[in-house]
């Protein structure tokens, strides 16, 4: 081949891979933030057919959803949900189901964090913006009585669970999370091999160093054939925390293959784990 044309070949090859690496850059958090939006008004009316609520702050903003008040009394424990990276909060409303069946509600009361930018709540979601919004919901339920505050982390939510459990161990009594990761920066290096993402990533959630400032319990889940973050993650920040645990694997699962059933066992052995495990 000619001088000039392997030069020409060369060059149209590294300007390919300037632009792919100005794409990611610019475009980064559209790769891994992914929210359905919708009106509040309707928002509400799909709460509403759920059995749910708004669950507000002290300045009356929708900041997520919850059951009635129930005439009989407050359960004893309180858990918030954060859900993947696509959809809205109203979409794991099987979580509330699941949870508040165990003993006829008497255990868990069950909040649906809603991100800012997902659903009708303003604003544009990153890894600063969830947690700072995550912090405000953590003093609001603070700041309403002192029942006990567990967090429970579903793919990226693993991320906001983790990094509100390390900023503040006093108000977290446990973890329980779903498919969750070490370290984002490992899963898109993973997936992205080609491209310098250690230096190009904002959102980093790096999730088992967060949990070196926490000694709670944690529940991991695994997916066995996870594809997106895959088990090693989870097994990596199973295997990296020091204070109690526990390690579910579902076999032959992807990561998208949830039994969220209200029949299914693993209600009743996560509840179990983190009511027995928290001081």
């Amino acid at each position: 081949m000619p001088r000039s044309k392997l030069f020409r070949v060369f060059r149209t090859l590294v300007l390919t891979y300037v632009v792919a690496l100005i794409l990611a850059a610019v475009f980064q958090r559209s790769l891994i933030y992914h929210p359905f939006h919708e009106t509040e008004a309707a928002l509400v009316e799909e709460a509403r057919v759920l059995g749910l609520e708004p669950w507000r702050d002290a300045a009356g903003a929708t900041i997520g959803w919850k059951s009635p008040a129930r005439a009989e009394g407050r359960a004893r424990n309180r858990l918030v949900v954060f859900n993947g990276n696509a959809g809205y909060a109203l979409h794991r409303a099987a979580y509330v189901e699941g949870f508040e069946h165990l003993e006829a509600g008497r255990l868990w009361e069950v909040y649906l964090f809603e991100y800012p930018g997902y659903g009708a709540r303003s604003g544009s979601p990153g890894e600063r913006v969830i947690v700072d919004a995550g912090l405000a919901a953590l003093e609001t339920l603070a700041r309403e009585d002192e029942r006990p505050i567990f967090l429970l982390g579903e793919s990226l939510g693993s991320g906001p669970a983790c990094a509100l459990a390390g900023r503040r161990p006093e108000r977290v009594r446990g973890l329980i999370l779903w498919t969750p990761f070490a370290s984002l920066t490992e899963v898109a290096a993973h997936h992205y091999p080609f491209l310098p993402v250690r230096l190009i990533l904002r959102d980093r959630w790096e999730n088992a160093a967060a949990l070196k400032n926490y000694h709670g319990p944690v529940g991991v889940r695994v997916a066995e054939l996870d594809e997106i973050v895959t088990s090693a993650q989870g097994h990596k920040l199973y295997e990296s925390y020091a204070g109690p645990k526990r390690l579910w694997i579902a076999p032959g699962a992807t990561h998208n293959m949830f039994d969220l059933d209200r029949s299914a066992s693993w209600w009743s052995e996560a509840s179990a784990f983190l009511l027995g495990e928290a001081p």
